[in-house]
């Protein structure tokens, strides 16, 4: 070491560096990154951003970065108005920054403004390319093929149990004509634990489903809903694993998941998709009416025609009446004519005319002997005449 040389503490190094990147980065620049991760701390947003490699998936850059309370106030409710989401991680981001080197904390870069129209064209990509992988897979149209049984009245129910829309949802049924029966099947329905909670409840109740009889299913169909969150919450509602967990459900999926905005792709997979828990009480309900109405006219047209087929038998019946009578005199003289035949047959056939006209029939051991090869020496015979029987022994 050359003792002649300058030596710097490590505060006046952090500070040459300070001062480097001032002077030769002064200006703002805008940033394409994807989030691994986004806090909020104090009013403050802190992320960590990321480059991934194409082929490998693996970050080939990071970095920190702070959007201070005073721009986050402004930035947040813009984006969250245009994009429906709240800034999360896995999210791909075009942000304004400007490089800051602290001497105690180190680099970070300082971010004054974010596009949610770059983010907002990404959410579009990532949900064309879980549509067109659910394609492929031929599970995109698997639900709208099962069919809502007649009787819907057994609903296994997806949400959180403290939301005001369950309490709704349930409120609305009890008050119908109709006695459902609802199961709550407790899940996390906003924030990034949305995915993994709906589908270890979809898996819950395929555990009770698989273990019961085909004749006894506990469940008609299974209603998912949400009521009373932001719209902002709406991301683990468009994910593939969950898209493709509701696809290949064996039940009929009803969504009500309480927003206005385009339909997430979990609205595009289910069965059938509501705008609120109320609707989809209400749609239960006008199933069950609708089928109650049916029966109803079903039962006015059977009696119309009971009544109808009724006067027609009546009329039917009385002729009838007339003509059994002489149909039955008929039949009995032609029943008489045809015995009276068979009887004459049957004295045609009697063997003992036979015998009278002078013909005698041989038995041996009482069958009819027809050929004398039938006949071995010593075989004892019987020879029946008109008027008597005879007994011989071959002799050979």
């Amino acid at each position: 070491m050359n003792t002649s040389e300058e030596r710097l503490t490590l505060y006046q190094l952090n500070s040459l560096v300070r001062e480097v990147i001032e002077c030769e980065m002064p200006h703002q620049y805008w940033v394409e990154a994807e989030l691994s991760e986004c806090r909020e701390s104090r009013g403050h947003c802190y992320m960590e951003l990321i480059e991934r490699n194409d082929e490998s998936a693996t970050p080939v850059a990071r970095a920190s970065a702070k959007c201070w309370a005073s721009k986050w106030q402004l930035i947040r409710p813009h984006f969250e108005r245009i994009t429906g989401q709240h800034l999360a991680a896995g999210m791909k981001v075009l942000l304004c920054v400007t490089p800051q080197f602290h001497e105690a904390y180190g680099f970070s870069w300082i971010v004054s403004d974010i596009d949610p129209t770059y983010t907002l064209g990404d959410q579009v990509r990532r949900r064309q390319e879980i549509i067109r992988q659910l394609k492929e897979e031929g599970v995109f149209d698997l639900q709208k093929s099962l069919h809502l049984p007649k009787f819907c009245l057994h609903i296994a129910v997806i949400s959180s149990e403290t939301a005001a829309g369950y309490g709704d949802f349930c409120n609305q049924l009890a008050d119908s004509p109709f006695a459902f029966h609802t199961q709550l099947f407790p899940a996390t329905m906003q924030g990034e634990g949305v995915e993994q909670s709906i589908i270890a409840a979809l898996e819950r109740i395929y555990a009770i489903t698989d273990q019961q009889s085909p004749t006894d299913i506990p469940f008609d169909c299974v209603v998912i809903i949400r009521g009373g969150g932001a719209t902002s919450d709406l991301s683990g509602f468009d994910t593939l694993a969950l898209a493709e967990n509701v696809a290949n459900f064996p039940l009929p999926i009803i969504t009500g998941i309480g927003h206005e905005r385009d339909e997430c792709i979990l609205d595009m997979i289910s069965h059938i998709r509501v705008k609120t828990p109320t609707a989809a009480a209400a749609f239960l309900i006008d199933h069950l009416q609708q089928v109650l109405n049916a029966l109803e006219d079903a039962q006015s047209r059977l009696s119309t025609l009971f009544s109808v087929f009724r006067t027609r038998q009546e009329a039917h019946i009385d002729a009838l009446g007339e003509r059994i009578p002489l149909l039955l005199e008929r039949r009995l003289a032609t029943e008489v004519h045809r015995l009276q035949l068979l009887e004459e047959k049957t004295k045609a056939l009697d063997p003992t005319l036979l015998l009278r006209r002078g013909y005698s029939i041989t038995l041996k051991d009482g069958h009819l002997v027809r050929d004398p090869q039938q006949l071995n020496a010593g075989d004892c015979i019987e020879t029946r005449l008109e008027k008597g029987t005879i007994l011989s022994v071959v002799k050979s």
